[in-house]
């Protein structure tokens, strides 16, 4: 039986690949004048933390200077990619109607995403996510405290907050890392929320219980058994 849910954030509760891949083809046009690949955004970028990516194009002997940088650069032109944006700056159908019900129905949730801290702070201005959270302190982000995903840890710690084990835990989660990252955390139950670049993965894995394209009817379909 589910007791708690966890959500990813990017590619699951806001639709905004789109822009995180036009922010990343931006930055890496600038920094290193040259293109980025579809695989390259499949295997380095989705889904992971900072971490992973700062080893992929900066080194593993890359400096704290460095790395901020570029976090910091790259994050700034997503920002501003979504602002300008402000049609497509809303939270994904049917997110807030079960925010609503689970609030109502006493069941815990929070967020689990591989965004750093002013990206949360940004949501937190253009989402009314103050309906269901004090802040920042209510979700698990990338602080640099622990390994992103696909390593499980973020999943352990969002389940920890929540205070339900993971095997009574849902997750919802776009990417392969993020499916992976839950899986090894001994998550439950894992919904997939309309995968792009890993779908064909995605589908073939035996732990995705379905794959979903928004949250109407979700409470009906998942909550109720």
């Amino acid at each position: 039986m589910v007791e708690g849910l966890i959500f990813d954030f990017n590619g699951t509760l806001f639709f905004d690949t789109d822009k995180q891949e036009e922010a990343w083809r931006i930055y890496i046009q600038r920094k290193y004048h040259r293109s980025i690949g579809l695989t390259e955004f499949r295997d380095h970028i989705h889904g992971r933390a900072f971490d992973s990516i700062f080893k992929y194009y900066l080194g593993s002997d890359s400096s704290i200077e460095e790395q901020k940088e570029m976090m910091n650069e790259k994050e700034a032109i997503y920002r501003e990619i979504a602002r300008a944006d402000p049609k497509n700056l809303h939270l994904l159908s049917g997110t807030e109607s079960l925010f609503d019900e689970l609030r109502e129905r006493k069941i815990p949730f929070t967020v689990a995403t591989a965004s750093e801290i002013k990206n949360v702070q940004f949501y937190f201005e253009v989402f009314p996510l103050h309906k269901w959270f004090t802040g920042p302190e209510d979700w698990v982000y990338d602080d640099g405290t622990i390994p992103g995903k696909p390593e499980p840890d973020i999943y352990l710690k969002a389940a920890k907050k929540i205070g339900i084990e993971p095997e009574n835990c849902l997750v919802v989660e776009d990417s392969f890392p993020g499916i992976n990252a839950a899986v090894d955390a001994g998550i439950g139950k894992v919904i997939a929320m309309n995968p792009s670049g890993d779908r064909d993965k995605i589908e073939k894995m035996n732990v995705v219980e379905a794959i979903i394209l928004d949250f109407n009817g979700f409470a009906e379909r998942f909550l109720n058994e």
